[in-house]
């Protein structure tokens, strides 16, 4: 009896292993917890906290949430939950509430409802904004110190990403002050 029950359970772990053989996820609800947990104080208070959180189960929980759901989520949608952020912006006019992930953010008017979404395309390095249902790209990173970025009329200049090559950009395309200006 205990060589059939052996050799159903080495068949059980070798199926399981084939099916997920490529997909680790990325545990990032652990990752987060962890990385949390680095910066709660100096290098004694963070030992302590880190021994707590294994005690309490912290650890554990979070380990066996992203290995049987959030991990599985991710595979089958291609987004982690746990990488998703979400604040609350108090504006001038507005309330909004921005929700961010590995893609870009998501920009929510909650008066107006009105959605504006900014992505990242890594392929071209670059960022778009989408709105109604339109995109539009906003500008490329071309190298660490240079982007392209969109004009008034509709085509790409090349800025330098330092306080002089922002407020060219600035006189360019008629944006007035220093609300730009990098520090």
């Amino acid at each position: 009896m205990r060589k059939k029950q052996l050799i159903v359970a080495t068949v059980v772990a070798l199926s399981a292993s084939m099916m997920m053989q490529s997909c680790i996820g990325s545990f990032a609800l652990f990752n987060k917890v962890k990385t949390w947990n680095e910066h709660v104080g100096d290098k004694f208070v963070n030992e302590i906290v880190f021994v707590a959180m294994w005690i309490l189960p912290v650890y554990e929980l979070c380990f066996a949430a992203d290995l049987f759901i959030l991990n599985s989520i991710e595979f089958w949608s291609g987004e982690n939950p746990a990488l998703a952020e979400v604040k609350v912006i108090d504006g001038k006019d507005a309330q909004y509430l921005v929700a961010s992930n590995e893609a870009g953010y998501t920009i929510t008017n909650q008066t107006t409802k009105q959605v504006t979404r900014f992505n990242f395309n890594a392929e071209e390095n670059s960022w778009y904004l989408e709105n109604n249902g339109e995109e539009v790209k906003l500008f490329t990173f071309v190298d660490d110190t240079h982007v392209d970025v969109l004009t008034r009329d509709g085509s790409y200049t090349r800025v330098e990403l330092s306080q002089p090559g922002v407020l060219a950009y600035q006189q360019l395309v008629g944006v007035g002050g220093t609300a730009f200006a990098l520090k």
